[in-house]
């Protein structure tokens, strides 16, 4: 406790220091839903999945019906979802942080239902439920 108050200044300035850098990454998450809440969307209906890896890692599973549009082709191809600019759109990654990106990119385009899958796909298995694979002709 000593140290702290003999270094006041210095603490502060690690406080400030930490929360600048962490306050990008906190700010950015956007709408996130759990599985659960996910899984009540798409039973729904008319929920466009997202999924923005790239595609030898959408090959190797992803949710059924998902549209494989890796994040750094996002803002060029954000044309393919214009359609469905009034409808939900869940984003997947494998963990949930380039989804959460994605959703930011979709929600400055206009896309106001765009919500991120929080854990990405690691979560989604988890909770067991159904993926789909493809094989990549070579």
């Amino acid at each position: 406790m000593k140290f702290i108050i003999d270094h006041i200044f210095l603490f502060a300035i690690v406080i400030i220091s930490g929360g600048a850098l962490l306050w990008p990454l906190l700010s950015m998450r956007g709408k996130r839903a759990t599985v659960l809440e996910v899984t009540q969307l798409i039973n729904r209906g008319k929920t466009v999945i997202v999924d923005v890896r790239n595609a030898e890692e959408f090959a190797t599973g992803h949710l059924p019906d998902a549209k494989n549009i890796p994040l750094p082709e996002l803002a060029k191809r954000v044309g393919e979802l214009e359609k469905f600019k009034t409808r939900p759109i869940v984003v997947v990654c494998q963990k949930g942080s380039r989804s959460a990106t994605a959703v930011g990119l979709l929600g400055k385009a206009g896309f106001a239902e765009a919500t991120s899958l929080e854990g990405g796909l690691d979560e989604w298995k988890k909770q067991g439920l159904p993926l789909k694979t493809l094989s990549l002709a070579k």
